[in-house]
This record gives C-alpha cells, sequence and structure tokens, in this order.
C-alpha cells in the first residue's frame, strides 16, 4: 500500500548536488553532535543476526522479518529491524562503563511498512545505547536525554543554515512533554496518530512518553515490543514539519527493561515464550547492564533539515509507479 501528498507549490530549496552535498555534512554534523551530548562512540553493527538469540528487535510484533541462509555454514538468518537488543549484548561484551555508550548506522529493510512521504522498505538510522546506573532510570534522567537530542538537532540546523543559506527552517529547541495518558485525556475522541498531530502543530516538538502499556480507555497510544522499551519510561520525540504540514516521528526512545519490568511485559504481552531466548534469559537473570537507548531516522532528519516533501528525495529506495509518475508531475525529484 502506498500513499503520496504532494504540497501545494512545493519546490526543493536544494538542487540534486547541493541536497547530495547537504546530506554529507548533516550526517557528519549530527553524528558529532549527538556523540558529544550523549558521550557516545561510533561502533560498527550487524546487518543480521542469527533468530534464536532474540536479538532482532520485533517492534510491533507484527512485522515479518526478511530471511535467507547462508549456504557455506546454513545457518538460518534474519536481517534486522533495528538493533536495540544487540547494543545491549555490545555493551557488556565491550565493557563500556557507567555513563557511557554507543552509537553506529543501522541499515534495515522493513517490508511491511505503508510506503508514504517518510516511510520507505530501507531503513537507515542511528542506533545509540547508553549504560546507566540505577538511579538514572527515572522519568527526570529519560527527559534530560530527550533535550540533549534536541539540542543536538538544533545546532545541526542551524549550522546547516549557514552552510545553505537557500534553507530556513525556524526549528524549535524546547520540547514539550506529554504522557500518552494525557493527550488521551486531552483528545478522547481522537485517534493517537490525530492527537500527536495537535500537540506537534501546536508547539513544534512534542515527545509523548508511556507508549505500550494500556491507558484509561484499556486501548495503548501504539504497540511496542514487551522486552527493550519499559514501558513507563519510553516516548517518541516528533517535530512539526511546515512542509508536510504534518508531524513527523523522528525518534523512538527510551530507558530499556530491567529484570522486573521484562518479566512484568511478556506476561502483559503474552509472550512468555521468550523467556527462553538468549537474550531474555540473560536479562532475567541481571547479566546485562541497564541502559537508555533509541534511534533516530538518518533520511527523516535529513528531510525536515533540509525541507523536502518526500524521503526519497534524500535517500535511495525502490518506489511503486504511481509514487515515481505523481513525484515527477510535481517536481519533486527522487533520488
Amino acid at each position: 500500500m502506498t500513499e503520496l501528498k504532494i504540497p501545494q507549490g512545493y519546490k526543493s530549496r536544494l538542487n540534486l548536488y547541493e541536497t547530495q552535498t547537504a546530506i554529507g555534512e548533516l550526517k557528519r554534523l549530527f553524528e558529532d553532535n549527538l556523540a558529544r551530548a550523549l558521550n557516545l562512540k561510533r561502533v560498527s553493527a550487524p546487518l543480521f543476526v542469527e533468530p534464536h538469540t532474540g536479538q532482532n528487535d520485533d517492534l510491533s510484533g507484527v512485522e515479518r522479518p526478511v530471511e535467507f541462509s547462508i549456504k557455506a555454514t546454513e545457518q538460518h538468518v534474519q536481517i534486522v529491524h533495528s538493533l536495540a537488543k544487540w547494543k545491549r549484548m555490545a555493551l557488556k561484551k565491550y565493557g563500556f562503563p557507567v555513563g557511557e555508550g554507543i552509537y553506529t548506522d543501522m541499515n534495515a529493510i522493513r517490508r511491511d511498512d505503508v510506503l508514504d512521504n517518510i516511510h520507505s522498505v530501507y531503513v537507515d538510522q542511528w542506533d545509540w545505547e547508553k549504560v546507566i546506573d540505577s538511579g538514572s532510570r527515572s522519568e527526570s534522567y529519560l527527559r534530560s536525554t530527550v533535550m540533549s537530542i534536541a539540542n543536538a538537532i538544533y545546532n545541526t540546523s542551524e549550522k546547516l543554515k549557514r552552510w545553505f543559506p537557500a534553507l530556513d527552517l525556524d526549528l524549535s529547541r524546547s520540547v514539550k512533554f506529554f504522557t500518552a495518558q494525557e493527550l488521551e485525556n486531552m483528545y478522547p475522541d481522537k485517534t493517537p496518530d490525530e492527537r500527536e498531530q495537535i500537540c506537534a502543530k501546536e508547539h513544534g516538538v512534542i515527545f509523548v512518553m508511556k507508549i505500550g502499556g494500556a491507558m484509561a480507555s484499556g486501548k495503548t497510544h501504539g504497540n511496542r515490543a514487551p522486552d527493550y522499551d519499559d514501558w513507563t519510561l519510553n516516548g517518541d520525540l516528533i517535530y512539526w514539519s511546515n512542509v508536510l504540514n504534518s508531524a513527523i516521528e523522528m525518534s523512538s526512545m527510551g530507558i530499556r527493561v530491567d529484570a522486573a519490568a521484562l518479566d512484568r511485559q511478556l506476561t502483559l504481552a503474552n509472550c512468555d515464550h521468550r523467556r527462553e531466548l538468549t537474550y531474555h534469559k540473560m536479562l532475567l537473570a541481571g547479566k546485562l547492564p541497564l541502559t537508555i537507548g533509541g534511534g533516530i531516522g538518518q533520511s527523516r532528519l535529513s528531510m525536515l533539515l533540509l525541507q523536502k516533501a518526500h524521503i526519497g528525495e534524500v535517500q535511495v529506495s525502490v518506489w511503486d509507479v504511481g509514487t515515481i509518475e505523481g513525484c515527477e508531475a510535481d517536481g519533486i525529484e527522487l533520488l
């Protein structure tokens, strides 16, 4: 299923050559800003993992991973959906101390995603993870980390505008925080997406917390796998795009489950069978470090900061004929 939205009167502020130059500068700038803000070191990461390890991210639990077998070893592997679990294992393996962490390029294929202006089958994001202590498993620490990421994005935008004067994005440095329950209380007759759209348009940048567990209505704000984020200490960082006249989720992140939270959430999600997987056994036994982490969309950040209308303007992917023809008719140049 594909959906295409063409903003009326849209014209890219940068040509193709300038766009490619700007993407390169943006990624270098933001990586440096993020690493300094959160005390992270760059590492290499896998493109695929073995299913029995339990390291692949199940996202909302319904997406099908791309799978294949390796001829030389007869191993069956899956292309990662994200690196939420792998990063935590890596922090233990590398011996990172409290207060330090890692970031990496995460490339994935999400074949079940709807294709539209901000979704592609090809996913590229910065995955990051940081070791914390038990005292940092708090909402205040989550909020301060969100602000550090928002500052890194703001500083990157300001530098890009000096280098590329055609860009005139007026990005907010501040973030407005809401819990999923607060949004439900404010707009009980709206869907979760509609609530986010309303609040993001009003405030520019918002962070919606406590996603995954049931709200007072008995519904959830969104689906979350039970074995990476603590549903009481997570959230989504969302920006308003004036180009698309729509909200863009830039990052899903959170303080990760400890043994107690994993035990609770596996039962709530009817996923008790995962307790036998390697990753889950280690976590339940307290053999993995306490962490906070998330992913930040590389193409989405490029879209936002370069004021683009379609994700295909900042990444190479595969599109249906309708999307290709629609973009071509309205002057949107897909890479």
